[in-house]
């Protein structure tokens, strides 16, 4: 069994879905390691620490030749992989949904097995494999280091001889993963920190962390539990009651930061560009959902732009800009998905129902997930 780590060609990603101690370890189940050269640049991994946990280096094609596992972190071309075996899995963050739905017809007509690591279930013995929390994780605490890059004034409360300098107040709108790292980045760098959520059950996790709960209470027997821990989508009495709250709250905010998102559809809309506009000069937005359409009006993915003199930061991809970390993190999600279903026999992981059925976007040159075909 070969597995090939390939570079990352997507604009502006560093991580890599491998390293060392991932690599030796897949080693040491048996498999023969291959890492294309130069691939964990980006996160500050040397091709010699590669090479000294016994991965093989070389070019994509002498990487890929042969390789019946490809490990990625974006999805690479399909046309990118000439000379993997036949049948070959593709792991990555696959994105399949929308844009991303034709490069799953094309890995099936090219005849690969795509394993979507950004669909596995929330479950808890998938725990150690879930990508999106690993990575959202980070994010979640470097989207308050920006903010604090940009905010033109200290988080915590100062007391000097000069006077007292007011603590930072910080709003988190979803309490999610990364809305969770927020809140504890948040209070530990000395903010006021508040955060809302659409799921009541968060309630709990916000005061847990010392923040303030901001929620909805007029509006009787609406739950924002979606499946899989996931938020689902409210009703429109639920999103008027929601929209008066945030408006209130939002104009004594100086730092909001916006992590929602619904998995397979545009990120909703949080704040619009009236509540921006009651904000004070030198505030600070970080919209976490820029690049699935943004949580934030007027956000710009890849852009730090500025509107009734507050600051929206649209960074894309966030976790790759704590890249050593990410790809650490990242690749022992993946290391933890093979070797749990690794098969001492067959000298290959062999999935089950529960999470290859979940995982698995294409097999014998068609598309089989049930989220992709239904």
């Amino acid at each position: 069994m070969k597995i090939a780590v390939v570079s990352e060609q997507a604009n502006g990603e560093r991580r890599v879905a491998a390293t060392p101690e991932t690599a030796r370890k897949f080693i040491t189940l048996g498999a023969e390691v291959a890492v294309e050269a130069g691939a964990g640049a980006g996160a500050a991994i040397a091709d010699s620490d590669y090479a000294a946990a016994g991965a093989a280096l070389g070019d994509r094609a002498a990487t890929l030749a042969g390789a019946e596992i490809v490990l990625a972190v974006q999805p690479p071309a399909p046309d990118s992989l000439a000379g993997a075996a036949p049948g070959a899995w593709v792991v990555a963050i696959m994105a399949p949904f929308g844009d991303g739905r034709a490069r799953v017809g094309a890995y099936a007509a090219a005849g690969y097995e795509a394993l979507a690591m950004d669909l596995m279930p929330r479950i808890t013995r998938a725990q150690s494999m879930d990508v999106l929390s690993s990575q959202s994780n980070l994010a979640g605490y470097k989207a308050v280091i920006d903010a604090a890059a940009e905010y033109g004034r200290a988080f915590p409360m100062m007391m000097t001889a000069a006077g007292t300098v007011s603590a930072a107040r910080v709003f988190v709108m979803g309490v999610g993963v990364a809305g969770l790292q927020a809140i504890a980045t948040a209070r530990r760098l000395g903010a006021q920190v508040s955060a809302t959520d659409v799921r009541s059950a968060t309630k709990e996790q916000i005061l847990s962390l010392g923040a303030k709960p901001v929620f909805v209470e007029a509006v009787a027997g609406i739950e924002g539990e979606g499946s899989g821990g996931y938020a689902g989508e409210m009703s429109p009495e639920y999103q008027r009651a929601q929209a008066e709250l945030v408006s209130a709250h939002i104009a004594k905010q100086d730092i909001v930061i916006t992590t929602a998102l619904i998995p397979g559809r545009a990120a909703p809309r949080l704040v619009t560009d009236a509540q921006l506009a009651t904000m004070r000069p030198g505030s600070v937005l970080v919209d976490l959902a820029v690049e699935q359409g943004g949580n934030v009006e007027g956000a710009v993915a890849g852009e730090i732009v500025e509107r009734h003199g507050v600051r929206i930061i649209g960074h894309r991809n966030v976790a790759a800009r704590l890249a050593a970390d990410t790809a650490a993190l990242y690749s022992r999600n993946l290391y933890n998905f093979l070797s749990t279903f690794w098969n001492k026999e067959q000298g290959r992981p062999v999935l089950d129902a529960e999470i290859g059925d979940a995982v698995r976007l294409t097999r014998g040159g068609a598309v089989v997930n049930a989220r992709l075909v239904s």
